[in-house]
């Protein structure tokens, strides 16, 4: 946990699941950049004075709907609902972590949940938005999907502004503002940090949302060929399939019989999809962070198998929500990224889930890439672990629970 000092006071913020050991921090200089601009601390945040929007100087400049869109663990939420503006704070996201983290920083700064309306970025937002703060995600493509939900809201007295790291924010990110709101421009840098500054305006032909996207699998995947997989802006190679997936499509276990399957960090469901078609009697849940993932895997589920085929779909932490000793098959592709932070926190955290929510007898798959050495993990939480296949990129691993 650290402390976060602005103007607009000071919080202890924690990232979600809290770990004592965490050295990152539950925010960065964009989030503390966007903060200072709207406290009126940054003047002149363009090279023309005349071309940045003026500030709402304070807790007293905002009012009616404040939308925060993709505030990672809830920095900016936490430190606006404590400042007590008047206005309807809602945090709108893709993130069940940073939910989490949200509730839990409102909480150390002594507020009530329902400081902040958190809404699912897959969920309807509020009819009316009269100021959108915008935490430049990784993907282009979910910002893009979460723009175009969010425009039909816009009025053209709506301030919108955004903020992210230089290394975020490129051409075709204020681009992609331009093309659905309106006129954008940026700020200078601070710390490494930028501000977007974009005014909404009604005369923009914006085009159509290209998300959801629909794509065939490719005809040398056997009884997969040709099935169709939905993607959702945001998730992880979004017009094909990733060569990992593919790998392990290749070499999935051959099982029957009733069994409880979970495909862990689902993403746009492949793998759980996959295990359903090759054994019937199987129920599958698709667990992931990532609420459109969580709708992705579901639509691919329901276009690729037969009405009375069995899946659940959870937006969550990892296998924290399911029970201890209660599946037999856990299929993983574990990420090892966090926003920018290379780490393999997230995987450790799955596997150590896995082992518990396994039956003994019961197996974990992963597939990883090879530098990843995910086997001594495996080896020393299951105590052992088997290669199924590898290639110079990729390797396979099947651990046993004891």
């Amino acid at each position: 946990m650290n402390r976060f000092t602005t103007s607009w006071g000071d919080h202890r913020l924690t990232r979600f699941p809290e770990d004592p050991r965490e050295q990152l921090r539950a925010w960065d200089a964009a989030d503390e950049y966007l903060l200072q601009y709207l406290h009126g601390e940054v003047p002149h945040p363009t090279k023309d004075p005349a071309d940045a929007p003026a500030a709402p100087a304070g807790p007293a400049g905002l009012r009616g709907t404040v939308v925060i869109l993709g505030d990672r663990w809830g920095a900016l939420a936490t430190v606006l609902a404590a400042a007590r503006p008047a206005a309807d704070l809602v945090q709108l996201g893709d993130s069940y972590l940073a939910q989490q983290a949200t509730r839990a920083n409102l909480a150390h700064a002594g507020l009530a949940p329902e400081a902040v309306r958190l809404l699912a970025g897959t969920e309807a937002p509020p009819e009316r938005i009269d100021t959108l703060l915008v935490r430049v995600p990784k993907s282009l493509a979910l910002l893009e999907d979460q723009l175009h939900r969010l425009a039909p809201a816009l009025h053209p007295g709506t301030r919108v502004l955004g903020t992210g790291m230089v290394t975020e924010i490129h051409t075709s990110t204020l681009e992609l503002f331009e093309r659905i709101i309106g006129p954008t421009r940026t700020s200078l840098a601070a710390k490494k940090a930028r501000l977007i500054f974009c005014t909404p305006d009604p005369a923009v032909a914006r085009p159509a949302n290209p998300w959801p996207h629909r794509y065939a699998l490719p005809g040398d995947l056997g009884p997969l060929a040709g099935r169709t997989v939905v993607n959702h802006g945001g998730i992880f190679c979004p017009d094909r399939l990733d060569i990992g997936t593919r790998f392990l499509l290749g070499h999935l276990p051959q099982r029957r019989g009733p069994e409880q399957v979970v495909d862990l960090g689902c993403g746009n469901g492949i793998l759980g999809t996959a295990a359903a078609l090759a054994n019937p009697e199987a129920e599958v849940t698709f667990i992931d962070e990532s609420f459109a993932a969580v709708a992705s895997a579901e639509e691919t589920f329901r276009a690729n198998t037969p009405p009375g085929a069995v899946g659940h779909f959870r937006a969550g932490d990892a296998l924290a929500a399911v029970p201890a000793g209660s599946v037999d098959l856990v299929l993983n592709n574990p990420p090892f990224h966090s926003h920018q932070a290379t780490t393999d926190a997230t995987a450790w955290r799955m596997f150590t889930g896995a082992r518990r929510a396994l039956r003994p007898g019961g197996e974990l798959w992963v597939v990883g890439n090879r530098h990843l050495g995910y086997h001594v993990k495996l080896r020393r939480l299951f105590g052992n672990c088997q290669t199924v296949a590898g290639n110079p990129k990729f390797v396979i691993l099947r651990a046993v629970k004891k």
